[in-house]
């Protein structure tokens, strides 16, 4: 089916071309990732299931394979705490995992807190709410860079007694109390005060995660960008925004069409709600080959 005019709703030319699933497949299933994940550290203190004990920032699968968060690893390192072995192969499996598959990856498809975020953004947008507090985006590295020097002078993992990653995922399971107002201070602050804020300028986990993933294979490439019909819909939903460019635009300059910027989250929206399918996963060796 032919869309006779632009749409001017977001990913209305999408549904009308592909249907809604589609344009919703990679949406849904990130929730079904994050809830899964969620749902699996639940079935311990629920039903007495223990296939994976701890949480986010340690746990044990299957009570045999280590699991332990990098960022908490070298936080705790840098506070002057020795991590056990155990903890220390854990670190390596995750920090191997999300190598592989993009490191932002755990932003989009296991982080809890981005659903509230994509929350606050969803509102924003059908409030048509435009203003936005402007952040430099090099904020996030400097917050990660303090989290790995303030442990240094005063011995504590500082960050995570402000965590809302940590706070969230252990407040689902064990009880949040007074960590909602965190939660719901993030929310209002991308909804009213920066679009895309906390997880696009703030959150030093999504820095950390976006370094281990600069050189990972997977990635999303705009393969098909002569049909690009400049809809703006990709722009729109991306939590990104500035790494669809260069791949988008960039063939008359010579730059390949694979979005190998590492502040991507792999997410799959810009696949989703594009009307001409112009994007599609891909490997960041495809830039040669198609150059």
């Amino acid at each position: 089916m032919s869309v006779s005019a632009k749409s001017t709703v977001i990913g209305q030319d999408a549904i009308i071309e592909k249907g809604w699933l589609k344009t919703h497949q990679w949406l849904l299933l990130r929730r079904v990732s994050q809830l899964s994940i969620l749902g699996l550290f639940l079935l311990g203190p629920l039903a007495s299931i223990w296939w994976i004990k701890g949480n986010l920032s340690a746990s044990l699968l299957f009570g045999t394979i280590p699991m332990a968060d990098p960022f908490l690893l070298l936080q705790t390192f840098f506070s002057g705490h020795q991590p056990d072995l155990t903890a220390i192969l854990g670190a390596l499996i995750i920090f191997t995992f999300y190598f592989l598959v993009g490191g932002r990856v755990f932003c989009s498809w296991v982080c809890p807190v981005n659903i509230v975020t994509d929350s606050a953004g969803w509102l924003r947008r059908r409030l048509g709410l435009r203003k936005s507090t402007q952040l430099a985006r090099s904020l996030r590295y400097w917050i990660l860079a303090m989290c790995f020097i303030t442990p240094l002078f005063t011995g504590y993992v500082v960050w995570e007694l402000i965590n809302p990653v940590s706070m969230l995922h252990r407040g689902l399971i064990f009880g949040m109390g007074m960590g909602w107002s965190l939660i719901i201070a993030i929310f209002l602050f991308d909804l009213f005060i920066s679009r895309r804020g906390w997880c696009g300028h703030v959150c030093p986990m999504g820095a950390f995660y976006s370094l281990v993933g600069k050189y990972s294979p997977l990635k999303v490439s705009a393969s098909d960008r002569s049909k690009c019909n400049d809809c703006m819909d990709c722009y729109a939903v991306c939590p990104e925004p500035q790494v669809i460019r260069p791949a988008l635009k960039g063939e008359a300059s010579g730059v390949g069409p694979v979005i190998i910027a590492s502040d991507c989250t792999n997410c799959g929206r810009c696949i989703d709600i594009c009307a001409k399918d112009v994007f599609h996963y891909s490997s960041r060796f495809a830039n040669k080959a198609e150059k």
